[in-house]
């Protein structure tokens, strides 16, 4: 693969609701991240006239925004940008004349996309970002729906309908006033109907419906507010069909100039919420779904996954928890691979046997091994407290694989330093906890601290580890390349948390090899 210095890529997408940017970029060990972002409320569906045409002024419009999103990435030292257009270009009678006119004033190609194309790269985002292996996914945008099925993580079936936020806020003409039972009713009515052409939508009920766009994210995001929801991530956020017929009802019962003015929803999402939520709660009866599950990656993502890494599809749970860990070390490499590693095989040989005599819930060692992998990450911003650095980074960096809970649970065991520091450190997230978490994060807490105690010399110079239990004494025996003085100090700094949390005190003896 050639080298990729700060690599920079825009991805614009001219949605039918929205016009959004998104300027990723890609460093030489193969890191990624978003830097920029823009958003524009370009509304092209609402503003078709009666031919079906996008009017002059419009394409005038587009054609400034784009121009603005190229000189963002062109400050970014963007090497390419790719740029498509989804349902309100691809059904506007006047699309090609679109396409040469913005091609002309910014230089930019715009892909038209099939609906069949969206279902299929939003569905690559999702596949990068959530561990699900069998599921529906629904995109709701201005102008259509994509609704696709997962089965073992693949593909099995797509199709896109005509239906979106925007066009149906116009084809009910649902104004600035409340919107009635009765055609949120009709609304869902139509939905179910167009949906019930597509029988397999409705061959697997009770699967999780995965959402994706604008809509979902705007009702996730009233969701947490309303609950006080503490985490600080929509993505991986669930809801169940009773809180979403709750927030259309709410919503639908009130004006849209107040909509507009609800905490957590924008302003310029006030007028097309409400047919939105209605045609998702449709799809959601339509395809009985057990839940919804909202992802936070979407077109723009899969995009850029199509575009500059073609070869990344995760085909398993542990693949999109493994490339996020990659990729997160690889952003922030504040520790040596092999002393992450060295720790990472002590952390889970230790485990291994001290487990078997202790009742851990069943995903503990996987939890443990993603903090030991992750337990330096905050020093990257300050070595002093990077205890808390690694707390609050875990807790709000772009990372994927794990639940909400599992979040907070790995985020605390990579920065554990004793009982109280953790109290003052979960308490905000309390809530999300269940019984028995706090004696999880101590017992994995303090064990992955044992393990990089081991290692403190970040020498890896044991070779193999025993353990042997002589009372209450916890015999550690290390082959060894040469003395560990360090090691055993902080060894002996440990054995008291260690005692703590597993009843054992660790004494840690070498054989040199």
């Amino acid at each position: 693969m050639p080298t990729r210095l700060n690599q920079m890529t825009g991805i614009i997408d001219i949605g039918s609701n929205t016009v959004r940017l998104s300027v990723y970029q890609m460093s030489d060990n193969g890191a990624y991240r978003v830097v920029d972002q823009g958003r524009w409320p370009a509304r092209l569906s609402q503003r078709m006239n009666a031919e079906g045409a996008l009017p002059a002024e419009a394409v005038d419009e587009l054609v400034e925004v784009l121009n603005h999103f190229k000189h963002i990435c062109q400050k970014h030292g963007a090497g390419s940008i790719r740029a498509v257009a989804t349902a309100a270009i691809r059904q506007a009678i006047n699309r090609d004349s679109i396409i040469d006119r913005l091609f002309t004033s910014t230089g930019i190609t715009v892909e038209i996309l099939s609906g069949e194309d969206e279902a299929r790269i939003g569905s690559l985002a999702m596949l990068n970002s959530l561990t699900l292996a069998d599921c529906y996914i629904v995109d709701i945008g201005g102008g259509s729906t994509e609704i696709t099925l997962i089965q073992n993580r693949k593909i099995v079936s797509a199709v896109s309908f005509p239906i979106g936020c925007v066009n149906i806020s116009t084809k009910y003409a649902l104004g600035d006033g409340p919107v009635l039972p009765s055609v949120q009713l009709d609304i869902q009515s139509e939905v179910c109907r167009l949906l019930s052409k597509e029988k397999w939508i409705s061959d697997f009920p009770g699967l999780p419906l995965i959402g994706l766009g604008g809509t979902v994210r705007a009702l996730a995001k009233l969701r947490q507010r309303e609950s006080n929801y503490p985490f600080p991530h929509l993505h991986g956020y669930e809801l169940e069909i009773p809180e979403l017929s709750s927030t259309l009802s709410s919503l639908a019962d009130i004006p849209v100039d107040q909509r507009r003015k609800l905490p957590g929803l924008s302003k310029d999402r006030g007028d097309v919420i409400v047919p939105g939520l209605a045609v998702l709660l449709g799809v959601m009866q339509q395809s009985q779904t057990s839940r919804l599950v909202v992802c936070g990656t979407g077109l723009r993502d899969g995009l850029f996954y199509e575009t500059c890494l073609p070869n990344l599809q995760s085909s398993s749970e542990d693949g999109v928890l493994e490339e996020s860990i990659r990729n997160l070390t690889a952003l922030y490499p504040v520790a040596p691979d092999e002393h992450l590693l060295q720790v990472r095989r002590l952390a889970l040989t230790l485990y291994d046997q001290l487990s078997s005599n202790t009742k851990m819930v069943g995903n503990s060692r996987r939890l443990l091994e993603a903090a030991a992998r992750l337990f330096r990450i905050g020093s990257v911003i300050d070595f002093n407290d990077s205890a808390d650095h690694t707390f609050y980074m875990l807790l709000h960096t772009n990372w994927n694989g794990l639940s909400h809970r599992d979040m907070v649970l790995t985020a605390a065991i990579a920065s554990y330093r004793g009982v109280n520091p953790l109290r003052r450190k979960i308490a905000p997230y309390r809530s999300m906890l269940l019984e028995g978490d706090f004696e999880i994060i101590t017992k994995l807490g303090s064990l992955l601290q044992l393990a990089a105690a081991l290692d403190r010399s970040e020498s890896q110079a044991i070779t193999s580890l025993e353990l042997s239990m002589i009372g209450n004494k916890l015999q550690l025996i290390a082959d060894v390349g040469h003395p560990l003085p360090v090691e055993q100090m902080e060894v002996e700094n440990i054995a008291k948390e260690i005692k703590k949390n597993w009843g054992v005190t660790p004494e840690l003896s070498v054989r040199i090899r």
